[in-house]
């Protein structure tokens, strides 16, 4: 290279200067190469969500089902499904007869319309309590009252506790005091020995939170009373037929 223009002395004088700071500037790169993060490993997926596998019609599958008495059924003819439950089908898979099950919590569903109409349907997973409320509410609603008023006047203060003391509870109505289908309800639980507690949604701020919770996790609207939870299952309104499926086996 050359410094035309340059005095000599500052040629020389540069030139030292980078003779002495050349280490320097080494000793600085290596320990910074020493410290460099690693970039993150670069994902396997593009989503966190779980993929959905697809069921074709041509599977050996069994279908469940909430009949209209709310007891759930099985078949494995998907046309014999009643059309008013269809949009909500737990499936299981049968190989060489035996039915392969998932689990007790988790269970995979379909919108049994699609797979009839395309022939095929995605499955997703949700629990099985989520499926069986699901299941029921698509069936027409029991007797019941409507959250949003004009309300009449109370008609009972009893809200207690059926059961014997310590006893495990089978089953919790949730209700309002105006409401004659709690009532109902209530004196069905009575009447059949069943251990229960009754909870006013209305006038009491943790049981209504503690019901949109309930309800929330398993995908129903709190619009109306009585809501009664049977093992984590929730059944809108009261219908006697419904409830005796749902505790047959209590």
């Amino acid at each position: 290279m050359r410094w035309r223009g340059f005095p000599r002395v500052l040629v020389e004088s540069i030139a030292f200067v980078a003779v002495k700071i050349a280490p320097v500037i080494a000793v600085l790169t290596l320990a910074s190469a020493c410290n460099k993060v690693s970039p993150p490993p670069v994902p396997t997926t593009t989503s966190s969500k779980p993929s959905r596998r697809e069921v074709s019609k041509d599977s050996a599958l069994l279908f469940t089902y909430a009949d209209p008495t709310g007891i759930f059924a099985t078949t494995d003819k998907a046309e014999k499904v009643p059309e008013l439950t269809r949009p909500l089908v737990r499936i299981m898979g049968q190989a060489n007869g035996a039915v392969k099950w998932r689990n007790d919590t988790n269970v995979d569903v379909i919108d049994l319309r699609e797979l009839l109409s395309k022939g095929k349907a995605p499955a997703r997973v949700m629990s099985r309590e989520a499926f069986e409320t699901g299941a029921l509410a698509l069936l027409p609603p029991g007797d019941s009252s409507m959250i949003s008023g004009p309300h009449g006047p109370a008609l009972t203060a009893e809200f207690n506790q059926a059961g014997e003391p310590g006893e495990p509870l089978v089953a919790i109505v949730y209700g309002a005091t105006w409401c004659q289908a709690c009532v109902t309800t209530r004196e069905y639980m009575r009447s059949n020995r069943i251990p229960f507690a009754a909870k006013d949604v209305e006038h009491d701020p943790s049981a209504a939170g503690e019901l949109r919770e309930k309800a929330a996790r398993v995908g129903i609207q709190v619009n109306r009373v009585p809501i009664v939870e049977v093992r984590g299952r929730l059944l809108v309104g009261f219908d006697r037929t419904r409830m005796d499926g749902m505790l047959a086996d209590w």
